[in-house]
């Protein structure tokens, strides 16, 4: 076999090896998504980070609060939708729609939000 045949075939493998792992992680099996909750509660923490962005929120309960994680997309597409890092502050009151997870622990996949004075986080609309 010529050297530059064998150069286009490792080349060829390296890239399909280097896409498989980028598909199987993105799963939302985890959340129910025939179902959605309302959460009212202070932002803890806003993590712009690669994979996906998450938001920590503090939500009050009856018997105590309960901290809920919450999914959302990747930087890149949160940006195109007018987020930011700064977005969301330590202490800020929010209103999040999620769908819950699957096995009842406080943590969902972002549906929509806004604040609790009713503006937008993002570009306004959305």
């Amino acid at each position: 076999m010529h050297p530059w045949r064998t150069a286009i075939a490792a080349a060829g493998a390296a890239s399909l090896l280097a896409a498989a792992p980028t598909q199987a992680h993105h799963t939302s099996a985890m959340f129910d998504k025939t179902k959605t909750v309302t959460l009212m509660g202070t932002v803890r923490e806003f993590q712009w980070t690669n994979p996906h962005t998450w938001i920590q929120v503090v939500v009050d309960g009856a018997a105590a609060p309960a901290e809920w994680s919450v999914e959302m997309g990747a930087p890149v597409e949160l940006f195109r939708l007018g987020w930011r890092p700064a977005s969301l502050k330590p202490g800020d009151k929010i209103v999040l729609v999620v769908n819950p997870m699957r096995d009842g622990t406080h943590g969902g996949l972002y549906v929509s939000g806004k604040r609790q004075d009713g503006s937008s986080i993002g570009k306004p609309g959305l």
